[in-house]
């Protein structure tokens, strides 16, 4: 048995699962972090996983893979920065186990995160978001279902992984119609519906047709859609959207545009951001800050209360000629 092994089945099944308790999802996170670390340093190494020690994965080996996702797999620093802070978690994991590999670790522990440049968040206005819930032909059932979705994906900014989770049973559309949803954190949470998202989910709801438990916006086998798959049809509609509306030509839209889109009309309708926070899911009220820097009407509107220095254009001329003797010094 090497010293790797055992840490990392550790890892997984006491720290990660037992005691933290984290979600499939995060358990599928590491698990593929892990799988392309291991199969890195076989390359680099020559050895199988199952005969790696930990001391093989050194500082130089762990920041030449974090180079290698970048360059050969072409991931973004956002990337690369959230696979270094799995492997941190690991090597904290493993200066409990391992104390005779103290320096090991802690050299890997002071590897930094990479800066990188923050975008402004992009997002849609009401005009596309019309002409892409408008480009679903409605007359099959694929089109009825792809309009209900991206209907109630830009009303209620829920993330992708929250709506393909949907069930029919999470949709009350009688008093106060709303939406309950499973968000990141396990964090349950209801979302208000306006009167037009509520038809629409009437309708969709009759044709429907299913059980409580059975997914909201299904596939065309009645099985949970992927992320993938709707990203794809998210870029179908937007590419047939593009004829009607073509200021999209010139975005790149994901279904998380959507929810950016929707916190952006919260902020122009004049909600407050902490509000924001909470239908958005929020872990914190820093995390809306970034629609206020990508709000420009917000900023044009601080300007129009302002005024502004009565200045007369031109250079500056002394009234003196000694004061002109002065700066030409």
């Amino acid at each position: 048995m090497t010293t790797l092994a055992p840490i990392l089945e550790s890892f997984f099944t006491q720290r990660l699962i037992t005691q933290r308790r984290v979600s499939p999802n995060t358990v599928a996170s590491y698990r593929d972090t892990f799988r392309l670390l291991l199969g890195f340093a076989k390359q680099t190494t020559g050895k199988a996983p199952c005969q790696l020690h930990l001391t093989d994965l050194d500082t130089p080996l762990i920041t030449a893979f974090l180079d290698h996702l970048e360059r050969e797999r072409h991931n973004g620093v956002r990337t690369r920065n959230a696979r270094l802070v799995e492997v941190h978690s690991l090597f904290r994991h493993a200066a409990l186990q391992e104390p005779a590999h103290a320096a090991l670790i802690q050299r890997v522990l002071a590897i930094p995160q990479k800066r990188f440049e923050r975008a402004a968040v992009s997002f849609l206005t009401s005009e596309e978001i019309a002409a892409i819930q408008a480009s679903p032909d409605r007359r099959d059932w694929i089109g009825r279902r792809d309009h209900a979705l991206l209907v109630v994906a830009a009303q209620t900014g829920l993330r992708v992984s929250e709506i393909v989770g949907l069930r029919c049973q999470d949709a009350s559309l009688h008093h106060g119609p709303h939406l309950r949803c499973h968000g990141k954190g396990r964090k349950e949470r209801c979302t208000p519906l306006t009167t037009q998202t509520v038809a629409v989910l009437r309708s969709w709801m009759s044709e429907r047709s299913g059980t409580p438990d059975a997914p909201l916006f299904p596939s065309r086998r009645g099985t949970q859609l992927s992320r993938d798959a709707v990203e794809r049809l998210l870029n179908k509609h937007v590419r047939a959207a593009e004829q009607r509306c073509p200021s999209l030509r010139d975005k790149t839209i994901s279904p998380h545009v959507l929810r950016h889109s929707t916190a952006m009309q919260l902020l122009h309708a004049g909600v407050d951001t902490s509000v924001i926070a909470l239908w958005l899911g929020h872990e914190s009220v820093q995390s809306t800050q970034v629609y206020l820097h990508a709000d420009m009407s917000i900023k044009q509107r601080a300007l129009d209360r302002t005024t502004p220095i009565d200045t007369a254009p031109g250079r500056y001329q002394p009234s003196d000629s000694l004061l002109a003797f002065l700066d030409a010094l």
